[in-house]
Protein backbone atom coordinates (compact mmCIF):
# COMPACT_ATOMS: atom_id res chain seq x y z
CA UNK A 1 0.00 0.00 0.00
CA UNK A 2 1.26 3.16 -1.00
CA UNK A 3 -0.14 7.11 -0.12
CA UNK A 4 0.94 10.57 -0.96
CA UNK A 5 1.87 12.11 2.11
CA UNK A 6 2.64 15.76 3.49
CA UNK A 7 5.28 16.70 6.06
CA UNK A 8 3.69 18.71 8.56
CA UNK A 9 6.08 18.53 11.64
CA UNK A 10 9.65 17.52 12.09
CA UNK A 11 12.11 17.69 14.83
CA UNK A 12 16.06 15.58 15.04
CA UNK A 13 18.24 14.55 18.12
CA UNK A 14 20.69 12.03 18.13
CA UNK A 15 18.57 9.13 17.50
CA UNK A 16 17.09 10.25 14.38
CA UNK A 17 14.69 12.47 13.37
CA UNK A 18 10.51 12.63 14.07
CA UNK A 19 8.14 13.65 11.32
CA UNK A 20 4.44 14.53 11.77
CA UNK A 21 2.86 13.65 8.59
CA UNK A 22 -0.59 14.11 6.79
CA UNK A 23 -2.33 12.02 4.32
CA UNK A 24 -4.82 14.15 2.59
CA UNK A 25 -8.03 13.04 1.50
CA UNK A 26 -7.60 9.42 3.21
CA UNK A 27 -8.95 7.90 6.39
CA UNK A 28 -6.22 5.43 7.39
CA UNK A 29 -7.05 5.34 11.03
CA UNK A 30 -8.58 1.99 11.14
CA UNK A 31 -6.36 -0.12 8.55
CA UNK A 32 -3.60 0.94 10.28
CA UNK A 33 -5.09 -0.35 13.42
CA UNK A 34 -6.43 -3.71 11.83
CA UNK A 35 -3.57 -4.62 10.19
CA UNK A 36 -1.25 -3.11 13.42
CA UNK A 37 1.07 -1.37 10.43
CA UNK A 38 4.10 0.14 12.64
CA UNK A 39 6.65 0.47 10.16
CA UNK A 40 6.58 2.25 6.93
CA UNK A 41 9.02 3.24 3.39
CA UNK A 42 9.71 6.94 3.51
CA UNK A 43 10.64 7.76 0.08
CA UNK A 44 11.64 11.94 -0.14
CA UNK A 45 10.63 14.16 -3.37
CA UNK A 46 12.56 16.84 -3.37
CA UNK A 47 10.32 18.38 -6.41
CA UNK A 48 13.47 18.48 -8.61
CA UNK A 49 11.96 17.12 -12.35
CA UNK A 50 13.93 14.66 -14.51
CA UNK A 51 17.02 15.77 -15.83
CA UNK A 52 18.12 15.23 -19.39
CA UNK A 53 21.10 13.01 -18.62
CA UNK A 54 18.27 10.68 -16.89
CA UNK A 55 15.81 11.01 -20.06
CA UNK A 56 19.09 10.23 -22.51
CA UNK A 57 20.18 7.09 -20.62
CA UNK A 58 16.29 5.90 -19.64
CA UNK A 59 15.20 5.86 -23.17
CA UNK A 60 18.82 4.83 -24.79
CA UNK A 61 18.32 1.60 -22.48
CA UNK A 62 14.51 1.68 -23.42
CA UNK A 63 15.57 1.20 -27.19
CA UNK A 64 18.10 -1.71 -26.36
CA UNK A 65 15.71 -3.79 -24.62
CA UNK A 66 13.35 -2.92 -27.99
CA UNK A 67 16.04 -3.93 -30.10
CA UNK A 68 16.79 -7.27 -27.98
CA UNK A 69 12.97 -7.86 -27.75
CA UNK A 70 11.51 -6.84 -31.33
CA UNK A 71 9.28 -4.51 -29.69
CA UNK A 72 9.28 -0.76 -31.28
CA UNK A 73 10.48 1.68 -28.46
CA UNK A 74 7.48 3.39 -27.55
CA UNK A 75 6.20 -0.45 -26.87
CA UNK A 76 8.57 -0.87 -25.25
CA UNK A 77 8.49 2.51 -22.99
CA UNK A 78 5.38 1.86 -21.89
CA UNK A 79 5.61 -2.21 -20.86
CA UNK A 80 8.95 -1.05 -19.28
CA UNK A 81 6.86 1.19 -16.88
CA UNK A 82 4.22 -0.64 -16.12
CA UNK A 83 6.97 -3.42 -14.91
CA UNK A 84 8.40 -0.37 -12.87
CA UNK A 85 4.82 0.09 -11.23
CA UNK A 86 4.45 -3.73 -10.67
CA UNK A 87 8.35 -4.16 -8.84
CA UNK A 88 7.65 -0.99 -6.74
CA UNK A 89 3.55 -0.25 -6.18
CA UNK A 90 5.00 3.47 -7.40
CA UNK A 91 1.89 5.37 -9.98
CA UNK A 92 2.01 5.77 -13.28
CA UNK A 93 4.36 8.95 -14.76
CA UNK A 94 5.84 10.38 -17.71
CA UNK A 95 9.38 10.50 -18.43
CA UNK A 96 8.98 14.30 -19.12
CA UNK A 97 7.88 15.75 -15.81
CA UNK A 98 8.68 12.72 -13.38
CA UNK A 99 10.79 13.51 -10.58
CA UNK A 100 14.03 13.30 -10.68
CA UNK A 101 13.99 10.57 -7.84
CA UNK A 102 11.45 8.82 -9.86
CA UNK A 103 13.74 9.22 -13.01
CA UNK A 104 16.46 7.37 -10.55
CA UNK A 105 14.34 4.61 -9.25
CA UNK A 106 13.50 3.90 -12.94
CA UNK A 107 16.70 3.35 -14.26
CA UNK A 108 17.90 1.31 -11.69
CA UNK A 109 15.20 -0.99 -12.79
CA UNK A 110 15.99 -0.70 -16.31
CA UNK A 111 19.22 -2.13 -15.65
CA UNK A 112 17.98 -4.60 -13.16
CA UNK A 113 16.12 -6.00 -15.62
CA UNK A 114 18.94 -5.83 -18.37
CA UNK A 115 21.04 -8.06 -16.29
CA UNK A 116 18.32 -10.26 -15.24
CA UNK A 117 17.34 -10.98 -18.60
CA UNK A 118 20.92 -11.29 -20.32
CA UNK A 119 20.30 -8.22 -22.64
CA UNK A 120 23.23 -6.21 -24.13
CA UNK A 121 23.35 -2.66 -23.81
CA UNK A 122 24.80 -0.62 -26.93
CA UNK A 123 27.19 0.97 -24.11
CA UNK A 124 28.84 -0.01 -20.95
CA UNK A 125 25.96 -0.21 -18.07
CA UNK A 126 28.05 1.60 -15.76
CA UNK A 127 27.43 4.37 -17.51
CA UNK A 128 23.82 4.21 -17.82
CA UNK A 129 24.18 4.01 -14.11
CA UNK A 130 22.35 6.87 -12.60
CA UNK A 131 22.71 5.16 -8.19
CA UNK A 132 25.58 3.50 -8.48
CA UNK A 133 25.77 1.66 -5.54
CA UNK A 134 21.74 -0.01 -6.63
CA UNK A 135 23.64 -0.97 -10.15
CA UNK A 136 26.95 -2.55 -8.47
CA UNK A 137 24.17 -4.46 -5.89
CA UNK A 138 22.42 -5.84 -9.04
CA UNK A 139 25.70 -7.15 -10.57
CA UNK A 140 26.46 -8.62 -7.44
CA UNK A 141 22.75 -10.67 -7.27
CA UNK A 142 22.91 -11.54 -10.93
CA UNK A 143 26.28 -12.47 -10.57
CA UNK A 144 27.72 -10.24 -14.07
CA UNK A 145 30.28 -8.12 -14.02
CA UNK A 146 30.22 -4.45 -13.06
CA UNK A 147 32.38 -3.37 -16.11
CA UNK A 148 31.86 -5.35 -18.84
CA UNK A 149 28.37 -7.34 -18.48
CA UNK A 150 29.51 -10.84 -18.47
CA UNK A 151 29.26 -13.65 -16.39
CA UNK A 152 31.38 -12.74 -13.20
CA UNK A 153 32.11 -13.58 -9.81
CA UNK A 154 33.06 -11.98 -6.21
CA UNK A 155 35.97 -9.49 -5.69
CA UNK A 156 36.62 -8.69 -2.48
CA UNK A 157 37.94 -5.37 -2.01
CA UNK A 158 38.44 -5.76 1.57
CA UNK A 159 41.33 -8.57 1.54
CA UNK A 160 40.12 -11.79 3.81
CA UNK A 161 43.83 -12.79 3.84
CA UNK A 162 46.24 -15.17 2.78
CA UNK A 163 45.70 -18.71 4.32
CA UNK A 164 41.91 -18.47 4.82
CA UNK A 165 39.69 -20.42 3.97
CA UNK A 166 36.92 -18.13 1.93
CA UNK A 167 34.27 -20.87 2.41
CA UNK A 168 34.36 -20.46 5.59
CA UNK A 169 35.02 -16.72 6.28
CA UNK A 170 31.89 -14.89 7.01
CA UNK A 171 32.40 -12.13 4.31
CA UNK A 172 29.35 -9.84 5.29
CA UNK A 173 31.21 -6.83 6.58
CA UNK A 174 33.36 -6.97 3.63
CA UNK A 175 33.17 -4.56 1.09
CA UNK A 176 32.81 -6.80 -2.43
CA UNK A 177 31.92 -6.10 -5.97
CA UNK A 178 31.24 -8.48 -9.19
CA UNK A 179 34.19 -8.76 -11.79
CA UNK A 180 34.45 -10.94 -14.99
CA UNK A 181 37.76 -13.02 -14.81
CA UNK A 182 39.72 -10.53 -17.30
CA UNK A 183 38.58 -7.55 -14.82
CA UNK A 184 39.25 -9.37 -11.85
CA UNK A 185 42.46 -9.93 -13.13
CA UNK A 186 42.80 -6.82 -14.23
CA UNK A 187 41.84 -5.23 -10.80
CA UNK A 188 44.71 -7.34 -9.33
CA UNK A 189 47.47 -6.01 -11.99
CA UNK A 190 46.60 -2.34 -11.51
CA UNK A 191 46.02 -1.91 -7.96
CA UNK A 192 42.81 -1.24 -6.55
CA UNK A 193 43.30 2.40 -6.75
CA UNK A 194 43.83 2.85 -9.93
CA UNK A 195 41.07 0.40 -11.11
CA UNK A 196 38.41 2.29 -9.56
CA UNK A 197 39.12 5.41 -10.92
CA UNK A 198 39.75 4.03 -14.21
CA UNK A 199 35.89 2.58 -14.32
CA UNK A 200 34.54 4.46 -11.40
CA UNK A 201 33.24 1.00 -9.66
CA UNK A 202 33.55 1.02 -5.83
CA UNK A 203 33.16 -2.23 -3.10
CA UNK A 204 29.90 -2.26 -1.20
CA UNK A 205 28.42 -4.20 1.62
CA UNK A 206 25.70 -6.41 1.02
CA UNK A 207 23.90 -7.90 4.20
CA UNK A 208 21.65 -10.85 4.54
CA UNK A 209 19.13 -9.96 6.60
CA UNK A 210 16.58 -12.64 9.03
CA UNK A 211 14.08 -12.51 6.42
CA UNK A 212 16.21 -14.25 3.77
CA UNK A 213 16.61 -10.43 2.04
CA UNK A 214 19.62 -8.45 1.47
CA UNK A 215 20.41 -5.02 2.43
CA UNK A 216 22.75 -2.80 0.47
CA UNK A 217 25.07 -0.61 2.50
CA UNK A 218 26.71 1.33 0.24
CA UNK A 219 30.42 2.39 0.89
CA UNK A 220 33.09 4.34 -1.35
Amino acid sequence: MHELAKITGIRSDIEGTEMKVFVPEKNLFNTILDKRIHDVELRLDDGRTITNAQRKKAYATIRDIADYTGYLPEQMKEIMKYEYIIRTGNNYFSLGTCTVDTAREFISMLLEFCLEQGIPLSDLAINRADDIGRYLYYCIKNRVCAICGRKGEIHHVDKIGMGNDRRAVDDSDYRKICLCRTHHVEDHTIGEKAFQEKYKVYGIIVKEQENGLEELQQTQ
